[in-house]
């Protein structure tokens, strides 16, 4: 629902009105795909654009349309300009109310999936050198976030190394999922392996031990925030020919996937002091996921597992005598006597039933911590949901879950950068969020989590000051 009607809706006047800073935890550069290669032959040579250009370039396959018409023309053609230009977005930053904006890749949404491996590290590195140069000069009003490749943990902690470790990026962007072919297909029949489509998390059932990769966010104080979606050619549940159908909900299925491996997987209860983004999606699906995850314990914690489910402890004599009196002539004591379904069988490791023991939960409560603690949800202006973030009645234990605004300014959803501030006051304006909600969304959660890895991280910014109170704070609470 859109509160946009002319200047009145504008940023800056929207900015006037409101007590405390406006952090926009999700802004996006366009790249300017003609200067990619330019940093990619710096990095790996020309053999390496080739094929990067070859890839990336090449013609949609027949039946399948490209994205349509997704960033800014028309009257609005300078918006484009300004995700391309930083000095032009600093230059507008205060008409649209904007105090200081983290901002993402665009281009870098797809980086993260080239299956050539040589190609995926390389240009995800000639982009971290790009965006670090293009916005060194304007460190004081916005930062752009590294894009850290994770298809495997070590490139990723090389890039890690690099791109904050050398180039002094403060955040970092990921893929919540990692895609790919099948290995097996690949091994045995190779001819099918582009058919094979194959996605796997970064915890749950990983190839591979990620907790060195989470390790090295710690020591380096980044969290990682993704935009992942689950739409694109080849997946399930998508279309080769509408991009609004793919669209809808795509980030928040995306993002769901990466944070129900975080927590199935542990990972919040191992590195209680590691932040985790999802951006684009909203938070509502979180509210789901985290009320959910009571429900699901409630039922299947262990001790419930064994108690109520346990195929050992039933009672056969019982289920006999009931048959008997009210099954068919046909299910006699001898056919019953024995019976497991499917799904009720005995035949499971018992030392490996708990499908919580990764998550460090000793009773049910410890549930709001190990989700609240360490997860934040990037929602834009016309995410209505944003009120289920805020209602304790809502979700279980009394908890709120940590929405921050992200503007989304350079992406085809913004119609007009000098507005997008607007429809995130008009839910305030509404009732949807009270003074206090829409102050935790517009500044203290997004400084908790840049700031709750890395307390500097707004040091030598115009939010230092406001920044560290809000982490005074925290600490005192």
């Amino acid at each position: 629902m859109s509160h946009a009607n002319g200047t009145e809706r504008r940023g800056d006047k929207i900015r006037a009105k409101v007590n405390h800073p406006v952090l926009d935890t999700d802004g996006h550069v366009q790249e300017l795909d003609l200067a990619i290669p330019d940093y990619l032959k710096q990095v790996a040579g020309p053999d390496v654009v080739k094929r990067f250009e070859d890839m990336w370039f090449k013609p949609a396959p027949e039946g399948v349309r490209r994205t349509l018409w997704n960033v800014p023309s028309g009257p609005n053609t300078k918006d484009r300009a300004m995700a391309m230009l930083p000095k032009l977005r600093a230059e507008r930053q205060e008409e649209c109310g904007i105090d200081f904006a983290v901002i993402y890749s665009t281009r870098g949404l797809g980086m993260g999936y080239i299956q050539d491996a040589e190609v995926r590290t390389a240009v995800c590195r000639a982009m971290n050198i790009m965006n670090s140069e293009k916005f060194a000069d304007f460190s004081a009003h916005m930062t752009p976030a590294a894009l850290i490749p994770v298809q495997t943990p070590e490139e990723g902690i090389n890039e890690l190394e690099f791109a904050v470790g050398e180039l002094g990026m403060k955040t970092i962007m990921v893929n919540g999922d990692v895609r790919g072919t099948n290995p097996k297909i690949a091994e045995l029949a190779p001819e099918l392996a582009k058919h094979a489509r194959w996605t796997h998390s970064l915890a749950v059932d990983a190839p591979f031990d990620y907790d060195p990769f989470w390790e090295k966010c710690v020591e380096l104080k980044v969290g990682p925030a993704c935009h992942s979606s689950d739409r694109g050619g080849g997946h399930f549940r998508s279309s080769p020919s509408n991009y609004v159908f793919n669209h809808l909900g795509g980030f928040a299925a995306g993002s769901e996937f990466f944070c129900r491996s975080l927590f199935m997987g542990g990972v919040t209860h191992r590195f209680p002091g590691l932040n985790f983004g999802f951006l684009e999606g909203g938070v509502s699906w979180a509210a789901q996921l985290y009320n959910d995850i009571c429900e699901h314990w409630e039922k299947r914690n262990i001790d419930t597992l064994l108690e109520n489910l346990d195929p050992e402890k039933l009672d056969e004599e019982l289920m006999v005598e009931l048959f008997t009196k009210y099954g068919d002539d046909n299910l006699t004591p001898e056919r019953i006597r024995g019976y497991r379904p499917s799904n009720s069988h005995n035949n499971y490791d018992r030392d490996t039933i708990d499908e919580f023991a990764a998550c460090g939960i000793g009773q049910e409560k410890d549930i709001k911590g190990l989700f609240t603690d360490n997860f934040y949800f990037g929602c834009e202006s016309d995410d209505r949901m944003v009120a289920t973030a805020f209602d304790p009645k809502l979700n279980a234990f009394g908890a709120t879950l940590k929405a921050f605004w992200g503007s989304d300014i350079g992406h085809w959803d913004v119609t007009d950068a000098s507005l997008a501030l607007s429809d995130a006051y008009g839910m305030l304006e509404e009732g949807l969020l009270n003074e206090d909600n829409f102050e935790d969304f517009m500044f203290p959660n997004g400084v908790l989590f840049h700031a709750g890895n890395n307390p500097d991280f707004f040091n030598g910014t115009v939010l230092e000051d406001q920044a560290n109170k809000v982490l005074g704070q925290a600490a005192a609470a």
